[in-house]
């Protein structure tokens, strides 16, 4: 009998297997959607203006988790990311073990910012590697990271966060980069791309329309036509456009500037990122930005900031329907 039920444990998890390996191999394949931007080719209405509230940083510090969790089981913001190597990020993967429907995605981490709080990488086979400074820590810039850390590392690291989320119970909805680095070097970007691919877990990639390489050219970001080619080889759904949350002097000035924004926005799947965080005296001890982080923490749950994304015909998404839709039409 014991014999029996092992065969049948081992067969059971040979077909499991066996069907993961299919679904990922299904997501391997090119396929070319109808429409003329992301929404349309994940079946939203023509002409319609998707968005995705984004908040970047939760796990960094117990501050943005208390901002974050309340908007996210309110409905009012889409999606986050986490940075699995800082303090807080059991926090975050014990709370996402109650609420696994949200879509919590990794903000990959390969710098260390700040002057006070710092962290260094997940991978222990890292730990005195090229991808620390002389203080044990991630690099604080990016183009610090460019100059000393191989391929090799990034990816090393990079399997070691998303390893480290799911054993800590977190399936990721997406992969995105934390302060861009993974879109700072073009070998880093195509590791970037093959491992979402070979997870099945969607980066936050862009439709290279010559209209936004021109953009981001101009904002400095080295779009090189080897970054287009390998991004047009991509086979997980894109969105179209990704901003920030516009800087601003005061609250009032952050809601009409981020009026505006919406207001701009063509037809698409647009991904708005921000850092919302609590006011606390650590989180000012922590990043000179706290004021944008704390207004970034009650706009989203603000009546009128709420009505006037009614009033604009604003349709949401985040990455797990998008992923859904995605699976569809495939």
């Amino acid at each position: 009998m014991k014999n029996t039920l092992m065969i049948l444990a081992i067969s059971f998890a040979f077909f499991s297997c066996e069907a993961n390996n299919n679904d990922n191999t299904k997501l391997l394949q090119p396929i070319k959607l109808k429409g003329n931007n992301w929404a349309e080719k994940l079946g939203y209405p023509k002409n319609s203006r998707v968005i995705m509230l984004h908040a970047d940083d939760i796990g960094m510090c117990s501050e943005a988790n208390e901002a974050v969790i309340p908007y996210l089981l309110n409905n009012q913001i889409q999606s986050a990311s986490a940075m699995v190597p800082c303090a807080w990020f059991n926090d975050i993967a014990d709370w996402y073990k109650k609420n696994p429907d949200q879509d919590i995605g990794l903000h990959l981490t390969l710098t260390s910012e700040w002057k006070l709080y710092r962290w260094g990488p997940v991978s222990n086979e890292l730990m005195n590697s090229n991808i620390t400074d002389s203080e044990g820590y991630l690099w604080r810039r990016v183009k610090d990271v460019v100059s000393n850390v191989s391929v090799d590392d990034i990816e090393i690291e990079i399997r070691a966060q998303i390893n480290r989320a799911r054993e800590l119970g977190i399936e990721p909805g997406h992969i995105d980069t934390h302060m861009g680095t993974l879109y700072s070097k073009v070998e880093y970007a195509e590791l970037f791309f093959n491992i979402a691919m070979e997870y099945g877990i969607p980066a936050n990639v862009i439709e290279f329309t010559p209209e936004k390489v021109e953009i981001y050219r101009k904002q400095g970001y080295p779009i090189t036509d080897r970054l287009i080619k390998s991004a047009s080889k991509y086979t997980l759904p894109k969105i179209d456009n990704m901003v920030p949350v516009p800087n601003a002097k005061s609250y009032d000035e952050i809601k009409e500037n981020f009026y505006k924004l919406i207001k701009s926005l063509e037809p698409g799947i647009t991904e708005i990122y921000f850092h919302p965080s609590i006011e606390t005296i650590g989180l000012k001890k922590i990043t000179n930005s706290w004021q944008q982080r704390v207004w970034e923490a009650e706009m989203f749950s603000d009546p009128d900031v709420i009505q006037f994304l009614k009033n604009e015909g604003i349709l949401f998404t985040n990455w797990k329907e998008m992923m859904k839709r995605y699976k569809n039409q495939i």
